[in-house]
């Protein structure tokens, strides 16, 4: 964590790369800004060799960091359920509800 920014210290190459391929509506520089979403779109729909590289560079601590805060429609349901028995946050039959949008 670089305490000065408040920011992981993540290989910014690596995460320019992966938001090319999962944030395809952004541009790998806006992407980067929010690493977070780029985390968050590579556990949901990353395939294998992506996910392997991305649990390499940020450590299983962030991407539990990221499913305890997603955001409503981040996660499939196969994901949100793989994550959440992956990194140890719930037994099985006992996953979470997954995030859902508030009305106002």
């Amino acid at each position: 964590m670089n305490r000065a920014t408040g920011t992981e210290n993540y290989d910014i190459q690596l995460l320019a790369a992966l938001a090319h391929k999962h944030i395809w509506w952004k541009t790998p520089q806006e992407a980067t800004r929010q690493p977070e979403r780029i985390i968050a779109q590579v556990m949901d729909i990353g395939n294998y060799d992506d996910v392997q590289r991305l649990v390499a560079m940020v450590g299983e601590k962030s991407l539990r960091r990221v499913i305890i805060n997603a955001e409503a429609g981040q996660f499939s349901e196969r994901s949100w359920h793989y994550w959440h028995y992956r990194l140890g946050l719930a037994a099985p039959g006992r996953v979470p509800d997954m995030p859902k949008r508030s009305r106002q």
